[in-house]
């Protein structure tokens, strides 16, 4: 079932993102204030929402481009804002560079919050017209797997054809949602996603996710050609253990 998008600050950055999201075939609900703001959103095919909470109501996935905390605080707070009419097992992307007071604030000023994503960005209009805006996306993994968009196997291709020696593949989630010094069970989206990336390589492919344990490397055997162990090791380190121990425990039997 598609999911709706709900956008909210549809400005300098805002608007072209809603103009990609329609592009890429998402269903696109867009709140403005302004009349000439919901005629350009409207021409890209998106459509219009007549609130806030008629937005929040509808969407799926909210995402908000507000300049401020202030601006975020006074579309989300109130019995008319994003939170109190948000629907339930939504989640709330915030594009703001902002504190985390206030999405703090966000969550908990209703007793069922949608899950709440901090995402600032980092790059121009230009940026994002080109697909290449820098998101820095933090929040619950399995929310962020939700929202993170799949890679066409178009741009696979064309990224691995400039790979030479091996593919390190890694996506924004991953098994690094656990807790430190747990290992996170290894999602079937993570999985997928390894198999399309080693059906477009003609190099190996390594996978490259927080692996802290046996039954991580065993779950990607068969789909990767090797793993790469990195946070681990600093954490190893940390607690002055034996790495080479650590590293043989990883290990496969040899086919």
């Amino acid at each position: 079932m598609t999911k709706v998008i709900g956008f909210v600050g549809a400005g300098q950055l805002g608007e072209p993102m809603v103009a990609r999201l329609v592009a890429a075939g998402h269903d696109v609900l867009v709140y403005a204030r302004r009349p000439e703001v919901r005629e350009s959103v409207a021409s890209t095919g998106a459509a219009v929402a007549d609130s806030v909470a008629d937005l929040a109501r509808q969407a799926d996935i909210l995402i908000s481009c507000l300049f401020s905390d202030a601006q975020l605080t006074e579309a989300g707070l109130g019995p008319d804002g994003l939170i109190a009419n948000a629907k339930p097992g939504s989640v709330f992307v915030s594009h703001t560079t902002g504190t985390l007071t206030t999405l703090t604030a966000l969550r908990d000023s209703h007793s069922s919050p949608p899950v709440i994503l901090d995402a600032p960005v980092s790059g121009t209009v230009e940026s994002i017209v080109a697909g290449t805006l820098t998101v820095l996306l933090g929040g619950p993994s399995d929310a962020v797997q939700m929202v993170t968009p799949v890679t066409t196997p178009e741009r696979l291709s064309q990224v691995i054809r400039a790979s030479t020696g091996f593919v390190y593949a890694v996506t924004m989630t991953g098994t690094t949602g656990a807790l430190k010094g747990m290992a996170a069970e290894v999602s079937s989206d993570v999985i997928e996603y390894m198999d399309r990336v080693r059906a477009c390589s003609n190099v190996p492919v390594c996978a490259g996710f927080g692996i802290r344990s046996r039954e991580q490397v065993v779950s990607f055997a068969g789909h990767v050609d090797g793993v790469v162990v990195g946070s681990a090791l600093v954490e190893i380190l940390e607690r002055r253990e034996d790495v080479r121990a650590f590293l043989r425990s990883l290990r496969l039997p040899s086919a």
